[in-house]
């Protein structure tokens, strides 16, 4: 298949429209579809077939703003899917983009059989053909809520594996921590070493696998603080790792904190932002998440 046929498979599925000037989403679909109903386009948001820059939205009254594209899925055999594990934001010919809740592996351990979220894609997109099948890129701690991506062949697995540094321009985190945060913004280094069941850190090469966080506090109050963590390696556990080093462990963590501070009932961490250029297209792609609302209680007034 030459490249221009395996870019078209991408982007036929989708019909696009470009914002040119404020407007509603409804009222934004009514103008490019004069032809269809009012009923007709909310059965389009409630079946999640319209994105707005990439992201599957629901919202008839969603903001939008010049320069914004939208999409409307043409993808008719695709089967309607609901769990509350995962949430899947984006969709095409060659990857899914998802949202993991928190508790779900990503995918199974030699220890561990049980569903995952690799599991449950797989059982999706086997809908449409018993020869379908997802394939892993990367993976998200069971305990941390967030964005991920499968590849949905195994060439594009591979493009994204061996080229992942390139690939994956932004990728950050939301974190919950203990105490009062020092620094307003900081970097941690230190190299890794995974023994099966703990990781350890080591502030000086050691044979382990070295590992950058750099973090940012937004807000501190309660004794806790809320961090923007930006990684520029992805070893296990490594954020967790990394906050444990600077004395503020994760709030709920009890491998790498305390297991009496976990107010919330889950380890505060949410992989908030994943951005990266299509594997396929180059196209610039970008998804965000809200921070979790239970992080947010954290920091109300008492």
């Amino acid at each position: 298949m030459t490249k221009e046929k395996i870019v078209a498979k991408a982007r036929t599925q989708y019909t696009d429209y470009w914002v040119k000037e404020p407007a509603e989403l409804m009222e934004f679909l009514a103008a490019k579809m004069p032809q269809a109903s009012r009923t007709k386009l909310k059965t389009l948001l409630s079946k999640r077939v319209v994105y707005v820059d990439s992201v599957i939205t629901t919202q008839y009254n969603f903001p939008l703003k010049p320069g914004m594209k939208v999409q409307i899925s043409r993808d008719k055999g695709k089967k309607e899917f609901h769990n509350k594990l995962v949430r899947i934001v984006y969709e095409d010919a060659y990857l899914i983009v998802i949202e993991k809740m928190q508790g779900l592996l990503s995918v199974n351990t030699e220890r561990q059989k049980e569903r995952t979220a690799y599991t449950i894609l797989n059982e999706y997109v086997k809908r449409s053909g018993r020869q379908n099948r997802v394939y892993i890129v990367h993976r998200l701690d069971r305990d941390t809520s967030g964005l991920m991506m499968f590849a949905k062949d195994e060439k594009t697995q591979h493009t994204l594996r061996d080229n992942w540094h390139k690939i994956v321009f932004d990728r950050r985190y939301v974190a919950v921590v203990a105490g009062d945060m020092e620094q307003n913004a900081g970097t941690v280094r230190s190299w890794l070493t995974d023994r099966k069941l703990y990781v350890y850190s080591s502030p000086t090469d050691d044979g382990g696998q070295e590992a950058i966080t750099h973090y940012r506090t937004i807000k501190r109050a309660n004794n806790y603080s809320l961090l923007e963590l930006n990684l520029e390696t992805g070893r296990k556990n490594q954020i967790r790792v990394h906050m444990q080093d600077l004395g503020h462990p994760i709030v709920g963590d009890g491998r790498y904190g305390l297991e009496d501070v976990n107010p919330i009932g889950r380890l505060a961490l949410h992989a908030f932002k994943l951005c990266f250029y299509h594997p396929v297209t180059g196209e610039e792609m970008a998804f965000e998440t809200p921070y979790p609302a239970d992080f947010k209680k954290l920091f109300l007034k008492k």
